[in-house]
């Protein structure tokens, strides 16, 4: 991870132009050049998962435009009702992603077309995840799709506090390193930014049939990262007294 070490100085402009030049101490405090040492710190923590969100699909097609969306709609409720059926509430389901494609020859001729649906379902009782799964996506026959699963921490609050707080500790070892390194130790801290992650989610494989057996599941380890960047103020360097 790269590090920057700034020294900032005061630059005078010649007495041709200004006149005279003002003495340092005549400027005010908070204009006053300030040398400064700039890290970043990581910090990560794991805990154990205890929510799947699944992403259901269905898919039909059909010659006519109304067949295709009522087919689609059809496995599209089947899905929905054996998940809440299973105990999932309302809640829980999100349809997303409704589309309607037609099929075409070389020529532009519409042959047919296509209807698609989705349908994010969030799962809290991972023992019976696979169950849930298998169970939804026979609903659905052969119009379902389960594009992919993820998990999470419904509440990360406490596990994002420690990262951050080690992340914070990370930063401050590396300052303290470079700030002896230079013969200097550090003083207030001037800045703090934290670097906000990108979306982690992956997706999974599309199943396209319905299942007999429950869909396999293992929930492993959900890491938690937090990145900042800190800047510190380094402290005047020791002045050698003059005999």
């Amino acid at each position: 991870m790269p590090v920057l070490v700034a020294l900032t100085t005061l630059v005078a402009l010649s007495s041709a132009l200004l006149g005279a030049h003002p003495a340092l101490a005549d400027v005010p405090a908070a204009a006053q050049p300030t040398d400064t040492v700039l890290v970043t710190g990581t910090g990560e923590v794991s805990g154990e998962p205890d929510t799947l969100t699944a992403d259901f699909a269905v898919e039909t097609s059909a010659a006519a435009v109304d067949e295709a969306l009522n087919r689609a709609n059809t496995a599209a409720t089947r899905m929905r009702d054996a998940l809440i059926s299973a105990g999932l509430t309302r809640a829980d389901l999100q349809t997303s992603n409704v589309t309607v494609t037609s099929q075409r020859t070389d020529d532009g001729k519409i042959t047919g077309y296509t209807a698609a649906q989705g349908l994010t379902a969030t799962i809290h009782d991972l023992a019976r995840a696979g169950t849930l799964m298998s169970g939804a996506i026979a609903a659905g026959g052969d119009a379902a799709r389960l594009n992919g699963v993820w998990y999470s921490i419904e509440d990360d609050t406490a596990l994002l506090t420690e990262a951050r707080k080690r992340a914070f500790a990370d930063a401050r070892t590396k300052a303290e390193l470079y700030a002896r390194e230079a013969g200097r130790s550090l003083g207030r801290v001037i800045m703090v930014s934290e670097v906000v992650p990108g979306d982690m989610s992956a997706g999974g494989p599309d199943f396209r049939a319905g299942l007999d057996t429950p869909v396999p599941t293992e929930p492993g380890q959900q890491r938690l990262t937090a990145t900042i960047t800190v800047a510190w103020a380094l402290q005047p360097a020791p002045t050698t007294a003059r005999s």
